[in-house]
């Protein structure tokens, strides 16, 4: 903790903070599905669909989830695919890999109960510090930090904290912060409502400071420099990439199309047979799929005009995809495509990217 901190922390009343902070929460929290319960499954699972995630997006797929494997042994007895098929759509498809392998984790070691100390939670797959501190503070009242954006934004501006809050010695520091301030006595609701006054009140562009329970101790909104905190640099541009891909189809109905690699991005997703494109002036986009299908997966096609294009844009790269369908008209020694039907379809998980190629061709067979 450094000088300049530490001496805004002796000046502060963290009592007093505590108190209107948590009498806010218990007026104005949101009610969300996961707040129904304190069974620890259930919240981790709401922490891990939560990153990176707007919370109204959350919500059906946490119910349907829940639903669908209701505790830790369902979970863990789960296929991939059928955790992954759940999963569809919501995005970052390794949160739901570690997410199975941690809670097969803790079926099998920690008799299907979650951990309630840090050292055993911490050696579960794909559990940072932020959902350590969220599974401790919130299903087992635990004293324990538990820091997001959200967290970090709010306290940014109440200590008029200038450190960059994408670097990692700064995450650290806003732990050490949440440690000395915390409620003892209430740290599930205190914690929660940090998160919730960043989310509803103490927004990144816009924040209602008059509506702030705790403004009487904002360093920022004193400062009037609030829409000026966090600092955060900036992300490089994401990288673009030309890609182009085929909707396979026969006669009979039945569509054609293979699995992605075990590792990387998408792991175990299945898609529609798609290429990297090259810049080469001799080749169109459409020839250049057109030779990868045949060459890669030893199939007769012709494949239609372009039927239109799809961006999808994931944190480092952005994918350009030029969409095309093609009946396949005949193989001697198909490789690397499964044949299904269109009821057999609906059981693979794909990547939201190719569930809108099957939405465009939909639409223009339709309109055919």
């Amino acid at each position: 903790m450094n000088k300049d901190l530490q001496k805004k922390i002796d000046q502060f009343t963290i009592e007093g903070f505590q108190k209107q902070l948590i009498n806010w929460y218990r007026d104005e929290k949101r009610e969300l599905p996961w707040r129904e319960s304190l069974d620890p499954y259930h919240i981790w699972v709401s922490e891990i669909m939560l990153q990176q995630t707007r919370v109204d997006t959350v919500i059906p797929y946490f119910e349907n989830f829940i639903t669908k494997f209701p505790t830790i042994q369902a979970l863990a007895e789960a296929e991939e695919q059928e955790v992954l098929k759940a999963w569809e759509g919501l995005g970052y498809y390794s949160r739901a890999r570690n997410l199975h392998s941690a809670v097969q984790e803790v079926q099998e070691h920690y008799g299907g109960v979650v951990p309630n100390n840090v050292k055993e939670l911490e050696r579960l797959k794909g559990v940072g510090p932020y959902t350590k501190g969220a599974i401790l503070s919130i299903a087992y009242n635990i004293p324990e930090p538990a820091v997001d954006g959200n967290v970090m934004r709010v306290l940014s501006r109440i200590f008029s904290i200038w450190d960059d809050i994408a670097k990692v010695k700064t995450r650290k520091q806003f732990e050490e912060l949440v440690s000395v301030i915390i409620s003892k006595e209430y740290p599930s609701e205190f914690n929660q409502a940090l998160m919730e006054l960043g989310a509803m009140v103490c927004t990144p562009t816009s924040p209602a400071c008059l509506l702030c329970p705790v403004r009487e101790q904002c360093h920022a909104f004193y400062e009037n420099v609030q829409h000026e905190l966090p600092v955060k640099t900036k992300k490089k541009a994401t990288k673009q990439v030309q890609m182009a891909a085929a909707l396979l189809y026969d006669r009979q109905g039945y569509y054609y199309i293979h699995q992605r690699p075990s590792k990387g991005l998408l792991a175990n997703l299945w898609e529609f047979p798609n290429v990297q494109l090259k810049e080469e002036p001799s080749f169109t986009y459409k020839k250049q799929l057109e030779n990868f299908i045949c060459d890669e997966y030893s199939v007769e096609i012709t494949l239609t005009p372009l039927l239109g294009t799809i961006q999808h844009v994931f944190s480092h790269l952005t994918w350009n995809i030029s969409v095309y369908s093609a009946e396949v008209i005949g193989s001697s020694n198909m490789k690397g495509l499964i044949k299904v039907s269109e009821e057999q379809l609906k059981a693979y998980a794909f990547p939201v990217s190719h569930q809108k190629i099957k939405k465009m061709y939909a639409e223009n067979t339709r309109s055919e």
